[in-house]
């Protein structure tokens, strides 16, 4: 029988299609099986993962068997940054096995980011840590010599991300911590003090059932204190130059630790020469001063605190703030252009 061609057009003609020709959507997989992880180790993109673990704040002890699982950062994630902390969905193999690779399809909302830039005028801001609720200010008293102006900048970073501060300070065998206490006294930042490096029962009792970040110089005895406090870490430790006082590097990557008694965890950071502040605000550092934040309602706008025709001054002139608080935010203030730490 003929084909009855006039009745043929171009939809009865079958094109094989070719490589490209997937119809494009902007609908993305909703991965509703995602089972959730949380990140603790990051190292040249690959993400270790615990799987089936608790929140940050609470030991894993009654959440079961956790394992294991190394990811990777799926494509429609972007640009999205995955860091220590984070609370993310699996999808892929999550068995936890050798040799499997899962992929990171989803980040949860973080409840706080520890944020800094390479420089005061880079404008690029990177994410450090996610989901922590305390920042520990690793400070030694000697060898290497205390740095006001980096416990200053910690001291910003914290007050920006929302994270509650804590100076530890080391090697009080080697040196009395009275000076120094005495310059952040009017600031009320709580403060624990250690001998030898070796964690005191205070140090232990404000890390338990917080996810505390620890941030110094190099040398300054975080990995020291890290070994004693989690004995099982093994992090890699190293003694000061005596040449130029400063630290080396010994952790070269962030990494989230739970803390064996009272639960809770403590992340590790490498030891930093400098914590660039280029994305803080002055309004983020005033909101540190409950005391001072209604006084600067009178300010110019746009006022940086630091200039000659700032309100505060009136304000504390008044009696409604002391002096010392207004001088102590003024520091922090002024340590956001401080080149030298």
């Amino acid at each position: 029988m003929a084909r009855d061609w006039a009745r043929l057009d171009e939809d009865d003609v079958r094109i094989r299609p070719g490589k490209g020709s997937r119809p494009r959507t902007r609908r993305r997989p909703a991965h509703e099986d995602a089972v959730s992880g949380f990140v603790v180790a990051v190292d040249r993109g690959r993400y270790t993962c615990l799987v089936d673990a608790p929140a940050t704040s609470r030991s894993r002890a009654a959440a079961g068997t956790v394992r294991t699982v190394t990811a990777m950062r799926a494509r429609e994630l972007g640009r999205k940054s995955v860091v220590v902390g984070d609370r993310v969905g699996l999808v892929g193999d999550v068995s936890g096995r050798a040799d499997t690779l899962a992929r990171v399809v989803r980040v949860e909302t973080r409840t706080s980011t520890l944020r800094r830039t390479a420089d005061d005028t880079d404008p690029i801001e990177r994410v450090i840590v996610a989901n922590a609720d305390r920042l520990a200010i690793v400070t030694a008293l000697a060898d290497p010599q205390p740095r006001p102006r980096m416990i200053d900048r910690c001291l910003v970073a914290a007050y920006d991300a929302g994270l509650d501060p804590l100076l530890c300070l080391t090697k009080a065998d080697l040196a009395t911590p009275d000076a120094l206490l005495e310059t952040y006294a009017p600031l009320g930042v709580p403060y624990v003090v250690t001998r030898k490096d070796e964690p005191s029962d205070d140090l232990r009792e404000r890390l338990s059932g917080h996810a505390t970040v620890l941030v110094g110089h190099s040398g300054v005895g975080k990995s020291t204190l890290v070994n004693a406090l989690v004995p099982a870490a093994q992090r890699a430790v190293n003694e000061v130059n005596p040449v130029t006082g400063r630290g080396r590097h010994t952790s070269s990557s962030a990494i989230a630790l739970e803390l064996p008694a009272g639960g809770g965890w403590i992340i590790d950071t490498p030891g930093v020469r400098s914590f660039g502040l280029a994305h803080v605000e002055p309004a983020d550092v005033l909101a540190a001063f409950p005391d001072l934040t209604d006084g600067a309602g009178e300010c110019p706008r746009k006022c940086t605190h630091i200039q000659e025709d700032c309100a505060l001054d009136e304000w504390v002139a008044g009696g409604h703030a002391d002096a010392s608080r207004l001088a102590s935010l003024r520091r922090l203030l002024a340590s956001r252009d401080a080149d030298e730490l």
